[in-house]
């Protein structure tokens, strides 16, 4: 008779793993309390009016309105991220090529707005841009312009603010992705004749793509959702979705068409995390 005996590797396995379970137990109680059950009951708010229905969804997808709100946080999401790219890659590219405190120093300056709120930082463009403000100031003392543009309370004020207050968000990701890129690479490219414009675009840059692509996503999924900056240099005539859900509450108190357009952007942010995932893990594009 055989008597089997259990294996002490698979006992303290399974030990650690509930010693483990019991000590993220508190940071998944503060997730439970403050994330899930906020989500549950922004759910059932959507499918809530005097009893389940789905008029809040019907409102959504047949009201023009939202339509068109939907269109222009698009469309200022991609322009922003567009622009955050452009301007982010050759910061990002300089800091990598630095020796290490240079690229220190340039890092700092990078992340030092972050010491500011984006309130503030926000005030101070509506400050600069407005139609007395420094930047068209300084347009008129040197004769380019003969009366004020109109550069606050429009599109072209919330694409500037937000293109300043996220640029970091694009730059971080992206020299945490060009430092790893060996040299020795670059040097080979050229040591078999290649030029520097030529080893850049053949060897660097695609390297540098699970970056660029980590970057673009959390600068526009943080766009989809902005609103502070929409709402203050946007003057009432830049909607985006985020300022629809706070008018459905604070104006009309209609929660559940708010919790509708919440459920909706929130599916969409989804979507575009899924999408990425496929290209690229999920924990590069978390900065992990």
């Amino acid at each position: 008779m055989r008597v089997s005996l259990a294996n002490p590797s698979d006992s303290h396995r399974r030990r650690e793993q509930g010693l483990m379970l019991l000590l993220m137990s508190p940071a998944l109680l503060v997730v439970f309390v403050l994330l899930l059950i906020p989500l549950a009951w922004l759910f059932w708010q959507s499918f809530y009016g005097n009893g389940l229905t789905l008029e809040h969804y019907s409102r959504i997808w047949h009201d023009e309105i939202y339509w068109r709100t939907f269109a222009l946080t698009f469309k200022i999401s991609v322009i922003v991220t567009a622009l955050t790219l452009l301007l982010g890659y050759p910061v990002a590219y300089v800091a990598a090529k630095l020796p290490r405190r240079s690229a220190i120093v340039v890092l700092m300056l990078v992340v030092l707005p972050f010491w500011t709120s984006v309130l503030v930082r926000t005030y101070a463009w509506l400050i600069l841009l407005q139609r007395t403000g420094v930047v068209n100031s300084v347009l008129m003392s040197l004769g380019l312009t003969h009366s004020p543009i109109t550069l606050a309370n429009n599109q072209l004020g919330t694409v500037i603010a937000m293109v300043h207050i996220l640029l970091p968000f694009m730059i971080l990701p992206l020299y945490a992705t060009m430092q790893k890129i060996p040299t020795d690479l670059m040097m080979a490219g050229s040591s078999l004749g290649g030029s520097p414009l030529h080893v850049f675009l053949r060897v660097f840059f695609p390297m540098s793509l699970s970056g660029v692509l980590a970057g673009t996503t959390l600068v526009f999924v943080l766009c989809l959702g902005f609103y502070i900056t929409p709402e203050l240099m946007g003057g009432g005539r830049t909607i985006m979705v985020s300022m629809v859900v706070a008018r459905n509450v604070e104006l009309y108190n209609q929660w559940g068409a708010a919790s509708a357009v919440s459920v909706v952007l929130l599916l969409c942010v989804l979507a575009v995390f899924y999408i990425v995932s496929r290209i690229i893990p999920l924990d590069r594009i978390l900065g992990k």
